[in-house]
């Protein structure tokens, strides 16, 4: 008998792609709505390493059909998410996964799988028993009852019943052939044929090379059901000796015989499937006879494919060869479409008494849109998906919207934080705006506590003069730093490791600078925004919050140039206090915030006369 080779990897069509399997991975090719190339794939369990019930000849074929019907039915429904969004579930699905605590789309899988087979049985089996009851009748009423207990004329019957499921069958490829959609999949299924076909003639996997194959393959599942098919007549037959002996049953014996036809499902399905990799290997004429009906019902499930379509194949073909061949080689996922409106209502009910605004934003960091642009989506990609749970999950802690995104907007200037630095806050704003007031061209600026650096990056940006940042913290200094790369003002700012003044040289035209200004005592009582997520270093100024306005008060004027200013942003109820400090050396005025709590004081250094 003459031998041929095969792959080792199958395939099936998808919605506009193909899946291909191999011994350790398997992979989905698919063109998105762009007409780009997607790929997702995993790794397996290699037949070898399954149990050895999947092993065993006659019956590992009924594991590998249900095992290739759910990862089939799933593997659809993730093409169809990359190419026409989500599938919202069921009421019914979605009580299942409440219930059962399952995920909802692994209910939706199984409800697929389970109504496929249903309807698999309903048509093929149930159907044709249905229509040969009543010839059975019309026999039995016109050569008597006892004709129908003659074990040959059951053997006959069952010869018929396996005809009219063949033609149920057939017309039901037919029919499907003239859906659009089902088309364009057959044309999919094509290009899989080819591939395959391709890779076992030895040549290489081009789309010229593919594209001179035929369309039809020996293991194509097509065939595998033809092969069900002719099998079930068989078995079906020998059953049949059988039926005389229900002749006295009246209505249980087509019971009995429906439910035979269940029972020895799994057995035809065994003996197909050991006929079916026999016969791929061998290509003698006894069996090309038993492949041609097979090959022949192909004409109607495979299409000729355009070239984009083969493209799509080969990608999932070579991914498949270079992760079995290579187990180090990363898992690729989807970047599917989702609902928006759901989404939204999942992140909603997570952020479930916070601001709806919170979930704007949310969606405008996830996604990359304006506020205004959200009413238009309809529908975000998977990987926006994960990062708006990302937030809302962090945002569910306290943690504050910002910090949650990892960055602010401050004067224009994306400005990056994390637990090292306080998070920039709207009223800093007017201490950069009256700071650039007083800045003239050439002027050394001074930003003292810098934080994340928003002070001093605001004021390189908007004013012609050289600045230094300095810092108690290194680790606030690596934020401040890595903010000046992200503007592009590295060449503008100078960073320096100083607690207040100690590594402070020059004399600077202007000083500015947020302190921390909250009482030791108060910081128990601040909200949990600021609390739990902002560094207590940036925070606590001292018994009253005013220890490093003392600090300053009494260093500034060493080095500030004659008439410089010093500007410092303050806590509620503070200003007063402050100016007092400065007023030996200063002319002061306090500038409020849009709330109208004293918050910024400008001090112009004066020399005072002597008497």
């Amino acid at each position: 008998m003459a031998r041929k080779y095969t792959s080792k990897i199958g395939g099936q069509a998808v919605i506009e792609g193909v899946m291909m399997r191999g011994e350790r991975s398997m992979a989905t090719a698919v063109r998105d709505e762009k007409g780009n190339i997607v790929v997702e794939s995993r790794y397996i369990k290699p037949a070898a390493e399954r149990p050895k019930s999947h092993r065993i000849p006659f019956v590992r074929g009924v594991f590998n059909f249900f095992d290739s019907m759910a990862s089939g039915v799933k593997t659809l429904m993730r093409s169809g998410e990359v190419f026409e969004g989500d599938v919202e579930p069921g009421k019914v699905e979605k009580w299942f996964a409440k219930k059962l605590k399952i995920n909802i789309y692994d209910i939706m899988m199984v409800f697929s799988v389970i109504l496929g087979v249903a309807l698999a049985i309903g048509l093929f089996f149930f159907l044709p028993l249905l229509i040969i009851t009543p010839i059975k009748n019309a026999v039995a009423n016109n050569y008597g009852a006892e004709t129908n207990n003659l074990w040959y004329v059951s053997v006959l019957y069952a010869l018929f019943e396996g005809l009219i499921r063949i033609i149920i069958f057939v017309l039901y490829i037919a029919l499907t052939t003239l859906m659009k959609t089902i088309k364009r999949t057959y044309m999919y299924h094509g290009a899989e044929h080819k591939t395959i076909s391709c890779y076992e003639h030895g040549l290489d996997l081009t789309v010229e090379n593919v594209q001179k194959m035929s369309t039809v393959h020996d293991r194509c599942g097509t065939t595998f059901m033809f092969i069900i098919m002719l099998v079930s007549i068989v078995v079906f037959s020998i059953v049949g000796i059988f039926e005389p002996y229900l002749a006295n049953l009246g209505v249980w014996k087509n019971v009995i015989l429906f439910a035979s036809r269940i029972v020895m499902l799994p057995i035809i399905m065994g003996i197909s499937y050991e006929m079916l990799k026999t016969m791929a290997k061998y290509d003698n004429i006894l069996v090309k006879i038993l492949k041609a009906p097979g090959l022949a019902l192909q004409k109607l499930t495979t299409k000729q494919p355009d070239d984009s379509m083969v493209e799509c194949a080969i990608t999932a073909f070579k991914t498949v060869m270079e992760m079995d061949a290579d187990p180090t080689i990363p898992e690729q996922r989807f970047d599917t479409k989702k609902a928006y409106e759901k989404v939204r209502r999942e992140i909603k009910t997570m952020l479930k008494g916070v601001d709806e605004s919170d979930v704007d934003w949310i969606f405008c960091e996830a996604t990359g849109l304006k506020r205004s642009q959200l009413s238009e989506l309809t529908h975000i990609r998977q990987l926006e998906y994960e990062k708006a749970v990302e937030y809302a999950k962090k945002r569910q802690t306290g943690m504050p919207l910002w910090r949650v995104f990892g960055k602010v907007d401050f004067y224009g200037l994306d400005i990056e934080i994390n637990e090292n630095v306080l998070c920039p806050r709207p009223e800093t704003e007017y201490l950069v705006e009256q700071a650039l007031q007083v800045i003239k061209s050439g002027d050394r600026v001074l930003d003292m506590c810098t934080g994340s650096g928003c002070i001093a990056l605001a004021i390189a940006s908007n004013a012609d003069c050289e600045v230094t940042a300095s810092d108690i913290s290194e680790e606030a200094l690596q934020v401040a730093k890595k903010n000046a790369e992200i503007n592009s003002l590295s060449d503008k700012v100078q960073f320096v490791q100083s607690d207040t003044f100690d590594n402070i040289d020059g004399v600077f035209d202007v000083i500015a600078s947020n302190p921390p200004y909250i009482p030791t005592k108060d910081i128990a009582k601040l909200d949990r925004e600021v609390k739990d997520f902002d560094p207590k270093i940036a925070l606590d100024g001292g018994g009253d919050g005013l220890d490093f306005y003392r600090i300053i008060a009494s260093n500034a004027p060493k080095f500030l140039s004659f008439e410089g200013y010093l500007l410092l942003e303050c806590g509620v109820d503070q200003a007063q206090a402050i100016t007092q400090m400065l007023a030996e050396n200063f002319e002061c005025k306090i500038v409020k915030d849009l709330q109208g709590i004293d918050r910024i004081i400008v001090a112009k250094k004066i020399k005072r006369e002597t008497v």
